[in-house]
């Protein structure tokens, strides 16, 4: 039974965060396994090594601005170079790049404009439209995880932010080994992953959303079999 950590702040009247907590659930049976949930504030992750070493998969919530966004970059750290499965999705997709820039990509000032809109190289910018409630197909990119998860090459989604990522910076997360592998019919990118990782994902959408028990979300679920796995 794998244990999965979900770092975020959980709130009861936040649909995705409920919805994260059903998805999961919907995979793991999917899966023939059970799933151990965890819900930890960004507050309380400090010595991630310490705090996040007994979880087999992370997932960075949607729900940002974070109460701690040095605790939400300290576990993406953690996953990327431990080896754990991670999912961002929404704020976890926003925050996943920022610590590919920062980390990887050696762009050590990027930041987010919601939470410092003045920084000078902000990697995370105001969508030119809002996307909060909007559902927009994808166009997967074969040869992927993401294009393996699916099995399919265009699905539509929900959104629930107002936040992406800066185009300017696309280039250089690429150069830093960061796959494009989901855009929208603009060439927005939607879907990020690590080719050369067990499993590190971010989508500017929330696939829980989407999950039922009947159809559980395919990425959700590749996520907690890359956690099975360990």
């Amino acid at each position: 039974m794998p244990s999965i950590g979900v770092i975020g702040e959980y709130d009861p009247g936040n649909e995705t965060h409920v919805a994260t907590d059903d998805a999961l659930g919907h995979s793991a049976l999917r899966l023939g396994t059970q799933v151990d949930v965890e819900w930890v504030s960004t507050a309380d992750v400090g010595d991630a090594a310490d705090r996040l070493g007994s979880f087999e998969g992370l997932l960075i919530a949607p729900g940002s601005p974070y109460r701690s966004q040095d605790g939400a970059l300290a576990a993406i750290t953690h996953a990327r170079t431990e080896g754990v499965p991670l999912l961002g999705t929404c704020g976890g997709f926003q925050h996943l790049v920022i610590e590919i820039a920062r980390n990887v990509a050696g762009i050590a000032g990027a930041q987010h404009a919601e939470s410092h809109p003045d920084a000078p190289q902000l990697m995370v910018t105001p969508l030119v439209c809002s996307l909060v409630g909007e559902v927009m197909a994808v166009e997967v990119r074969e040869g992927t995880r993401a294009g393996s998860a699916y099995g399919e090459a265009s699905v539509t989604e929900r959104y629930y932010c107002r936040f992406g990522l800066n185009p300017t910076y696309v280039d250089d997360l690429v150069a830093a080994g960061l796959q494009v592998s989901g855009t929208d019919q603009d060439g927005e990118v939607r879907i990020v992953e690590l080719a050369d990782h067990p499993f590190f994902l971010g989508t500017l959408f929330v696939p829980q959303a989407r999950s039922t028990i009947i159809h559980p979300h395919p990425l959700v679920t590749a996520f907690v079999e890359a956690a099975k796995a360990g």
